[in-house]
């Protein structure tokens, strides 16, 4: 059997073949294996979730990723881990750790296990074309012609390019018959033309964000939000940048809306509001503001909101309500997200309706097999991702016939 893509899902798939007495050899273009999973979780790699409801997984054929993953539930995937000698320890929502809190740990077990069952791992080799031939497959790559009968795509998706992701195996993929649902970046920051972020560049605080398509609703998010140079991240711009990717890829004109303030209700925002005016003190208006809001975050109401008075005693319940509605609903235009370059996944891939959910096996080629991020499937932040890859690679490693 030949796996090309050492990551989670070609390691995972590896690992349970060669246990079955598969003969498996791994090509990898990087110098070493699992390059994604030695900077996932800035380097502690959260490497599985406890609770992998279908609901955290994307898709254009959802009842498909329902199926692949019946039966593989956190359990399934830990006690794989725990196999090759990784203990996890759980955070906050679900969120699985290696013990140690380091991936070069889990990248040296997985590879450990690897050469203690015979796997053959052959590192900087870059597969140039894939041919389909009477008794399997013909590989031609770097490091020369490679055949095999079984072959197993885990080339993961074109989210980082420069730690290796790319739509080669797509596109290998597409060579061989397959539909491909167009790449989108996914958990990825968002771009905006308003010159204002600029403004509030460095700015990190709580806020509620809802994405707005064609002047409609489609989600909101609450969590941390950072403003820029080039528009928004933080995990709440993150969480909702799929939707946004996918509209903004039709030509829909997006838009955030903003709520700086999401633990505090208009009315109780209103209040404290009214209250601070102070005739007496009369401080200017923007540092009144600088009371309640922070100081980068002043010139860029007082400016969107058109108000020009200069001190707190010239207040009124109007210029009350429209700073409040400001606050609460800060408009931000977006151009289009961030590159693959600063995607951690990516949309789309390999249509699931032509994969067996079994066995994930081709329906249309047979002894071709795929796994991981090659496929149409995204998850949310939080460990789903790899609970794809290594579910998706042990079921393609128990598919793969023993015999060959």
């Amino acid at each position: 059997m030949l796996i090309v893509g050492a990551g989670a899902a070609g390691l995972a798939a590896a690992i349970t073949a060669a246990r079955r007495g598969v003969e498996v050899v791994v090509l990898e273009q990087n110098e070493r294996p699992g390059k994604k999973i030695l900077v996932s979780g800035n380097g502690r790699c959260n490497i599985a979730n406890r609770r992998p409801d279908p609901a955290r997984f994307h898709s254009t054929r959802p009842e498909r990723v329902k199926e692949i993953l019946r039966g593989y539930d956190a359990k399934k995937v830990l006690d794989f881990l725990h196999s090759v000698g990784i203990e996890t320890e759980e955070e906050e929502e679900g969120k699985l750790f290696p013990m140690g809190r380091q991936a070069a740990s889990v990248v040296n077990l997985l590879t450990r296990e690897c050469q203690r069952l015979g796997v053959e791992l052959v590192t900087g080799c870059q597969v140039m074309e894939i041919r389909r031939e009477k008794e399997g497959f013909s590989l031609k790559s770097s490091q020369g012609t490679h055949r095999c009968r079984q072959l197993l795509l885990t080339t993961g998706s074109p989210a980082a390019p420069q730690l290796g992701g790319s739509n080669a195996g797509m596109l290998f993929a597409q060579s061989l018959g397959h539909r491909l649902i167009p790449p989108r970046p996914a958990l990825v920051a968002l771009e905006s033309d308003a010159s204002w972020p600029k403004r509030a560049s460095g700015v990190k605080l709580h806020a509620r964000v809802r994405l707005l398509a064609s002047d409609s609703f489609v989600t909101e998010r609450e969590g941390d939000l950072l403003f820029t140079d080039y528009g928004v991240s933080g995990l709440a711009v993150l969480d909702l940048s799929r939707e946004a990717s996918l509209r903004l890829a039709e030509w829909e004109p997006c838009e955030l809306s903003i709520d700086l303030m999401p633990g505090w209700s208009k009315e109780r925002l209103s209040k404290l509001l009214t209250e601070r005016i102070d005739p007496d003190r009369d401080l200017p208006l923007d540092l009144w503001l600088e009371g309640v809001l922070h100081r980068k975050l002043v010139p860029v109401i007082l400016k969107i909101t058109g108000i020009r008075i200069g001190s707190e005693k010239q207040l009124n319940r109007k210029i009350i309500r429209q700073l409040l509605y400001t606050i609460k609903n800060l408009k931000l235009p977006i151009r289009q997200t961030r590159d693959f370059r600063y995607a951690e996944v990516a949309t789309g891939g390999i249509n699931l309706a032509e994969v067996d959910p079994e066995r994930m096996e081709s329906r249309k080629v047979p002894g071709l097999y795929f796994a991981g991020e090659i496929l149409d499937v995204d998850g949310d932040r939080g460990g789903f991702n790899f609970h794809w890859a290594w579910s998706t690679g042990i079921r393609a490693g128990m598919s793969v016939k023993s015999e060959e």
